[in-house]
C-alpha cells in the first residue's frame, strides 16, 4: 500500500473499501490509504462547486486536488482510470 504523501490532512483510515464512479457506477476495490485520498478529492470536488472557481479558497483546493490526483493516479492506476478519469 503506497503511503499517503506529507501533506495530505485528510482522513485516514484503517480499512479499505470498494468505491463507485457517481457518474458511471463501476467500481473499484481501494485500500485504506487510497480511499482516503479519494474522498479528499471528492471533498475538494464539492467545496469547489460551493464557492465556485475564481474563489481563492477554490484555488488552493484546485491546487490541492491536482496533487492528489496526481498521488492517486500512481497509487492505484487502474482505479483512477474507473473512478477518476
Amino acid at each position: 500500500m503506497k503511503a499517503l504523501p506529507a501533506w495530505f490532512d485528510g482522513l485516514k483510515y484503517s480499512d479499505g473499501e470498494e468505491a463507485t464512479n457517481p457518474y458511471t457506477g463501476d467500481t473499484a476495490l481501494l485500500s485504506a490509504n487510497e480511499l482516503a485520498m479519494y474522498d479528499y478529492i471528492k471533498g475538494c470536488e464539492f467545496l469547489i462547486s460551493i464557492v465556485g472557481h475564481e474563489s481563492d479558497k477554490a484555488q488552493s483546493s484546485i491546487s490541492m486536488m491536482r496533487k492528489a490526483l496526481d498521488w492517486f493516479r500512481v497509487a492505484n492506476p487502474r482505479a483512477y482510470m474507473i473512478l477518476l478519469d
